[in-house]
């Protein structure tokens, strides 16, 4: 990738560990994000990242200094407009994803392709804020990005074949192995199926069927799961877990979507998880 320039849009978790891995498989790399601090903040989490590799070593230190140096930090969405692979990390909303790409429409070349990481929202509805929505794409990436190995390629409605072979050769290049997701259906695979569990394992905490801890110990002992689903939504936000569940429950008929009363009070609370230092776990 020593000839690609990646532009990541969004430096926060997921934005930075995309311009990590990308930057690691040798591209150069253009991180934006809208001010000065949350830059800095996204360069701190991804040298923190780079150190624990090479004292895993798992990357040498001029490796890991390499990788750094291939990453560049702007404000400034215009300075995206050599990329020729762009991915947006923002908030998962719609209407800022929507505007986001109404403006990268304008600021890219003709024949870059627009990456949306995306969980759970319409890659086919982000892609149509563009003049371009053969160029758009769902690339969805997992938390925490240097180390998960899994991602997701979602064709839109009118995602050209040309567009889906790309962002799999991205994806696979950065190190990831590739679901492709052949219809833009809200949640695409794995939203739709750790929303089920996770929103099912609140639903039982709600009821006083059981503790978190044992709902994740039953699926970590019982499943083989890495983490338990109540683990992973305080890992990846409960905020993140109610807004993708809320989307696909839009568009899919029946309760199994349904967001439980819990986890909005643990919203409206500022109960988000690792992130606010409370979810239904505590983190010092």
């Amino acid at each position: 990738m020593s000839e690609t320039t990646v532009g990541v849009v969004g430096a926060g978790l997921m934005g930075s560990g995309i311009a990590q891995v990308a930057a690691r498989a040798g591209a150069r790399v253009i991180l934006q994000d809208v001010g000065e601090e949350q830059l800095a903040r996204g360069l701190s989490a991804i040298a923190v990242s780079l150190d624990k590799f090479v004292e895993k070593d798992r990357l040498t230190r001029a490796e890991a200094d390499a990788t750094r140096a291939r990453i560049e930090v702007t404000t400034d969405l215009g300075d995206l407009g050599g990329a020729s692979f762009v991915v947006e990390a923002a908030f998962e909303r719609l209407e800022v994803k929507t505007e986001l790409f109404s403006v990268l429409d304008q600021v890219v070349g003709p024949d870059a392709v627009l990456a949306t990481n995306t969980s759970a929202l319409p890659v086919t509805q982000i892609a149509a804020a563009t003049a371009r929505p053969e160029r758009v794409v769902g690339t969805h990436f997992f938390s925490p990005v240097p180390l998960m190995q899994l991602c997701e390629v979602v064709r839109g409605f009118r995602t050209s074949d040309d567009t889906m072979t790309r962002a799999v050769a991205f994806a696979e290049q950065v190190g990831k192995t590739v679901v492709v997701v052949n219809r833009d259906v809200a949640g695409f695979v794995t939203t739709r199926l750790i929303s089920a569990l996770a929103l099912e394992a609140a639903r039982l905490v709600e009821s006083g069927v059981a503790t978190a801890e044992d709902v994740d110990t039953a699926c970590r002992l019982g499943f083989g799961h890495a983490m338990g689903p109540l683990q992973t939504m305080d890992l990846t936000g409960v905020d993140i877990m109610v807004n993708a569940a809320d989307n696909v429950a839009a568009e899919t008929p029946g309760d199994t979507f349904a967001v439980p009363g819990l986890l909005r009070r643990m919203v409206a609370a500022g109960s988000l998880g690792r992130k606010t230092g409370q979810g239904f776990y505590t983190y010092p």
